[in-house]
């Protein structure tokens, strides 16, 4: 299906909707389109009051001998799957709509269609597929409150439709996922190595950490980049909480830890939640300005407040001047809407609450947070986990693909892990570099299993990042892992998804060219039930 202008628009103001039907204008407001090398870009605006949402359809005679595949808002879940055409079923940032299967290696007479938005758009976007047509809805609201533009022009987004013949349903995906970014934010360097997260889940220390950089360097002293030691969540003063300003007692200085990571030939890296001051039903840990959070919620910060976003930046400066050279940062998302991208399919948040700036979008906002973090940032790489992709791409050169792996139930690994892993790795080095999350090494997981999804990783283009409880692994086990480390450490194999039409967890792929196929489950199958 070749981009034309939609036939018809419908604007929705704080007072109710409007079907534009034989012009872009009225009394309320007004949109403009603009159609151009193959590209629509949708500008949108309300004169007094809020806006909320503009929703494009174009009338078409659709293909049924079809599935469908859409994105996430945030990370998977491991639910991102193929599907037949569900009318109701809302699918963020972009669909692909192809025929046949990706498991027949004969790709003539495939034919796979793209939609979808490029990235940085001003609006949170997901989309509609039936027989009779394509649907795309543009959130521009401020929260959950419409955004008020006072007569301003808002571009909301830039939509791009492709046709791809005689080419596997992937292959599509992956040159689409390159036409919505053409400038991607990539690190000048290799990123993998380790991180201490599915192993000690919070509880470790000083000299823990530099075991562990030890461990690490071992298992890459034949690499050709330097791996890196990712301190995760539990070296601040309160777990899962601010402050950032200094370490806990088990984390005396964390100047000096940077050092000695350095110092062991290894690149530090470290784990924070910037918008949170109080998680849960504990009390706030440090004073702030009352307008300095969201009304939504007293614990979260609101980062369209100007003085939010120096806090932000100035926190990133605080751990960058420590040293670090990589910063993991995570529940950005979760601490701005109150939801996980799973939650609200048709969008990230409800309710009746706002932004202190009314006058931007929650797209706008939340670019200003991440460009924040990335100006104060010196150059360091930036992982975002439960940050949106679609609006981190160019901002960020990193980010967390999927939900939480796992050191101690194999089960959520491949549900989680695989399942991001097939599915998103087309927008590696596409739209940025794709994280599908750790190989969590306790003993607890049969190495079996972790080997398979360890080779998975290694092999994917992608980065790897590993928790390894120290002394858990045999001598024959290390070796396996220092060979994977190698593999990683130079990320130039290509991994494609062959039966990700048929499964949620695929196990035939090929890598470089030549098929092979993974084990997912133990010889009772898979465990994710667990009665008790």
């Amino acid at each position: 299906m070749k981009i034309t202008i939609p036939s018809n628009i419908t604007m929705y103001f704080d007072s109710g909707k409007v079907l534009l039907t034989d012009s872009t204008y009225c009394d309320k407001g007004c949109t403009k389109l603009t159609l151009e090398n193959d590209e629509l870009t949708v500008y949108a605006t309300a004169y007094e009051e809020g806006l909320s949402f503009v929703r494009l359809r174009w009338n078409n005679k659709m293909r049924k001998s079809i599935k469908v595949l859409g994105d996430a808002w945030e990370r998977g879940y491991g639910d991102l799957q193929w599907q037949t055409i569900r009318p109701e079923r809302c699918m963020p940032w972009y669909i692909a709509v192809s025929n046949g299967s990706d498991s027949c290696l004969d790709y003539s007479g495939r034919f796979t269609e793209c939609m979808g938005v490029k990235t940085q758009p001003n609006s949170l976007a997901f989309w509609q597929y039936d027989e009779c047509g394509i649907t795309l809805w543009l959130d521009v609201r401020n929260g959950g409150k419409g955004v008020l533009l006072g007569g301003k022009m808002l571009e909301c987004a830039t939509v791009v439709f492709k046709e791809y013949k005689d080419i596997s349903a992937y292959s599509a995906l992956q040159s689409f996922c390159k036409s919505l970014c053409p400038e991607p934010y990539l690190p000048d360097h290799v990123v993998y190595g380790s991180n201490n997260w599915y192993y000690a889940y919070g509880k470790s220390s000083h000299k823990e950490i530099v075991q562990d950089t030890k461990f690490v360097k071992r298992m890459c002293k034949d690499c050709k980049n330097i791996p890196y030691m990712v301190i995760d969540d539990g070296w601040q003063p309160n777990a899962c909480d601010a402050p950032w300003d200094r370490g806990n007692e088990r984390f005396p200085d964390m100047k000096a830890l940077a050092e000695e990571i350095k110092a062991q030939g290894v690149r530090p890296g470290i784990w924070v939640r910037y918008l949170i001051n109080g998680r849960d039903d504990e009390p706030r840990k440090i004073t702030l300005p009352e307008e300095w959070y969201l009304n939504r919620c007293s614990k979260s910060l609101d980062p369209s407040h100007p003085d939010v976003i120096e806090y932000v930046k100035n926190t990133t400066r605080r751990i960058v001047d420590w040293g670090y050279t990589l910063i993991k940062h995570d529940f950005s998302t979760f601490d701005i809407f109150g939801k996980w991208g799973f939650e609200i399919p048709e969008s990230m948040t409800n309710g009746d609450w706002c932004f202190f700036d009314r006058t931007r979008t929650s797209a706008q906002i939340i670019k200003g947070f991440y460009k924040a973090i990335k100006d104060s940032s010196g150059g360091a790489v930036i992982i975002g986990c439960n940050c949106i992709g679609h609006l981190c791409a160019g901002l960020h050169q990193l980010n967390r693909t999927g939900d939480d792996t796992s050191g101690f139930e194999w089960s959520r690994t491949a549900k989680m892990g695989v399942n991001t892993l097939a599915f998103r790795n087309c927008q590696n080095r596409a739209l940025l570099m794709t994280d599908a999350d750790c190989v969590g090494i306790t003993g607890a997981i049969d190495w079996s299993l972790n080997r398979e999804w360890l080779y998975a990783l290694a092999q994917s283009g992608s980065p790897l990042f590993v928790s390894c409880k120290p002394g858990i692994l045999t001598e024959e086990e290390e070796k396996e892992l220092q060979k994977a480390f190698e593999i990683a450490s130079e990320q130039k194999d290509e991994l494609i998804p062959l039966d990700w039409m048929e499964t949620t967890t695929p196990s035939r792929y090929l890598i470089n060219g030549k098929e092979v196929t993974f084990n997912w489950y133990s010889q009772i199958g898979n465990e994710i039930f667990n009665p008790n």
